[in-house]
């Protein structure tokens, strides 16, 4: 199991870098736009009861990228497999039991790591352009999934 402790120096603006995999790699699960605004609107509600703060999301078919704040007294693992078991026993998403982290540095800018997270759907030759992919989530709840 990794270890997703926040160490006791972390500032409290720390910001992580996040990937959480679907539990069938390979497989198309969540570029869709109903699943898109399944997840948009559970990352929300997290939002809303201040369990995390979603600064940048990008879905791509069997895993996401994303760009997190915690609350210092939250803990990053029961966060997200609270939030993987309500996706997965209410809507059927299941995801890997751990997931990535890394912790932004200070010469690790937000922009710079949002436009590699951008550029995802390019590399993966599934858009020719980042702005022609639709499953993206911005911390102000603008949505580019087609609600449809």
């Amino acid at each position: 199991m990794l270890d997703h402790t926040i160490p006791v120096w972390a500032e409290s603006d720390a910001e992580y870098f996040i990937t959480v995999c679907c539990r069938e790699r390979g497989k198309n699960t969540l570029a869709f736009p109903h699943v898109a605004k399944i997840i948009f609107d559970a990352v929300q509600a997290y939002e809303q009861r201040k369990l995390w703060f979603v600064r940048f999301m990008l879905l791509m078919p069997d895993h996401l990228h994303g760009i997190f704040d915690f609350p210092l007294e939250a803990s990053m693992q029961a966060s997200f497999a609270n939030w993987k078991r309500f996706l997965s026993r209410m809507h059927g998403i299941r995801f890997q039991r751990d997931f990535f982290d890394h912790r932004l540095r200070s010469d690790e800018g937000f922009s710079q790591k949002v436009e590699y997270i951008r550029y995802n759907p390019v590399r993966a030759r599934l858009v020719s352009e980042p702005e022609d992919w639709p499953y993206v989530y911005f911390h102000d709840g603008q949505l580019f999934a087609d609600q449809g």
